[in-house]
């Protein structure tokens, strides 16, 4: 249904190119555009037009999730805090046991969503892993459920096609012959049947909801995938214009894999030698790289995906953020998953982004600004998601993916900086309605879109009921591994590399001294 909407007398926060910010203004929005802004702007015809109280208020464009693993939405507070290797044994094991229905996926998918949405996320690059592979069911289901949630999603499917022993450093001559065999075996899925899943994806859910809903690729990470598999996602990307996950040096042991697996090479410089370093690369944590990886990134267009929250959980690093700023590199923001950054809440992301970088570099001026940082959360988003829609201001023309924030509140009390108080004072508490292509989704922390109370109820039977039949063989399974794999994290991080991404005393604790130091 065609809907023509006002918001009037409200304080606007246009996010263009001059952050123009109109103390009193109005919004016009026809269907999913905006099309007017400013004090004078009305509609000539005010029949049938849906008017909207400002007064007190800040619009605002919607924040983008960049960065998103739907798929262990029930697992949040799951595990202490691990390093991404050991994290992954449990986050994401190639077993049948971790598997779930896809009602039981659709469910999980809704949870995060109506949380971004709650809290004024209108926008999400969702790169979906499915264990052990996905299935056109259960690709439905994820879909189906940002569908009827009603936010902008743009989803990938994150899966491996060379076996686990292939990924990583070291483990070959670590592990006894059974677990190395394990190790070994091929991955449930081959690259013809993930191809397969993706023209599913794509000739189903790419451009559906209007636009609302598109695909995206994903190798997942350079090293888990074959040279074949990786050559076809990039042609996929670049014939439908559409996004290309990669997770790349997030960790100092993928450093070590680089000089370990490819001639020395980290693996920025792998995939630019491939050809296939280009700007629909959304390349994710970009922790552990150097200038010249750093100038290859500039030259290729790629955008990088800050994860500070999901970093410091797992103990990847700090990116570093000035040095890819000052190359012309777009940065954007994501929570990264619900079992790394557990609240999946953007405004937290964003403090962490003005935060983090402050004990990385002496030099005060070099430390982020609040202009920078939501520069970040909502241009850097709207450019890695390559809609083909313009997304990110609130201007004519722009769809109206927007909230709308209290400034009676104690965050904005008083109101001394706006920009500085959005970033470091906000928590999503002040959102009051959100809205995606035109569509009231949230309003005063009701959900429109679906009931909320018996998803809940849902999503804490099928936890209870995957918990009861499936943890035990799933946790068992990484206790298993562990001990080795906790010896090859400490191997890497004994490794010099050149460079040091951690704060304090980053040196390995004294009874690994000993190990590999180069």
């Amino acid at each position: 249904m065609h809907i023509k909407t006002i918001i009037r007398n409200a304080c606007v926060l246009t996010m263009d190119a001059q952050d123009t910010i109109l103390e009193r203004a109005n919004v016009l929005i026809d269907g999913d555009v905006i099309v007017g802004v400013g004090p004078e702007a009305d509609f000539a015809d005010p029949s049938g037009v849906r008017e909207i109280d400002g007064a007190g208020k800040l619009v605002m464009p919607g924040l983008v999730n960049a960065h998103f693993h739907s798929p262990v939405n029930h697992l949040k507070g799951s595990l202490d805090s691990l390093p991404l290797e050991v994290f992954m044994l449990y986050e994401s094991p190639a077993l049948d046991a971790a598997a779930m229905s896809p009602r039981a996926a659709y469910v999980r998918t809704m949870l995060g969503a109506l949380e971004m949405l709650k809290n004024g996320v209108t926008a999400v690059q969702d790169d979906a892993f499915f264990v052990p592979a996905p299935s056109p069911e259960i690709i439905d289901a994820v879909m189906q459920a940002y569908a009827d949630s009603g936010i902008r999603a743009t989803v990938a499917l994150d899966q491996p096609d060379v076996p686990e022993l292939e990924k990583l450093p070291f483990l070959a001559e670590m592990l006894p012959p059974k677990l190395k065999a394990d190790l070994a075996a091929p991955p449930p899925m081959d690259a013809a049947g993930l191809l397969g899943c993706y023209d599913h994806l794509i000739r189903t859910w790419h451009g559906a909801e209007g636009g609302r809903l598109n695909a995206a690729v994903s190798c997942s990470a350079p090293q888990r995938v074959t040279h074949g598999y990786f050559a076809a996602l990039d042609d996929l990307s670049r014939t439908h214009d559409i996004p290309f996950y990669i997770h790349m040096l997030e960790t100092k042991l993928q450093r070590v894999l680089g000089e370990e697996k490819f001639g020395g090479r980290s693996l920025i410089r792998y995939v630019h030698d491939l050809g296939f370093l280009s700007d629909r690369l959304n390349i994710i944590h970009s922790i552990w790289v150097d200038d010249a990886d750093i100038a290859l990134i500039a030259a290729a267009g790629s955008v990088v995906a800050h994860n500070p929250i999901s970093n410091l959980r797992l103990g990847s690093g700090v990116m570093p953020f000035r040095r890819l700023r000052d190359a012309g590199v777009p940065i954007c923001l994501g929570t990264d998953e619900a079992i790394a950054d557990d609240a999946i809440n953007m405004w937290l992301v964003a403090k962490m982004t003005g935060l983090i970088h402050n004990i990385t570099d002496p030099d005060y001026e070099r430390w982020p600004t609040a202009t920078e940082v939501l520069d970040c959360l909502i241009r850097g988003g709207a450019r890695a998601m390559r809609p083909h829609v313009q997304l990110g201001r609130i201007a004519p023309g722009y769809q109206a993916d927007l909230i709308l924030l209290d400034m009676d509140t104690l965050p904005f009390t008083p109101l001394n900086d706006l920009k500085r108080q959005l970033v470091y004072c906000e928590s999503g508490s002040s959102v009051r309605l959100s809205m995606v292509a035109g569509r009231i989704v949230v309003e005063n922390g009701k959900v429109a879109t679906v009931d909320e109370v018996a998803l809940r109820a849902e999503a804490r039977e099928h936890a209870a009921r995957f918990a009861v039949n499936n943890q035990g063989v799933v946790d068992e399974a990484a206790r298993d591994l562990q001990p080795y794999y906790r010896q090859m994290y400490l191997k890497a991080a004994g490794r010099q590399v050149g460079m040091n991404r951690w704060v304090g005393d980053a040196a390995p604790s004294s009874e690994h001294q000993g190990i590999d130091k180069g």
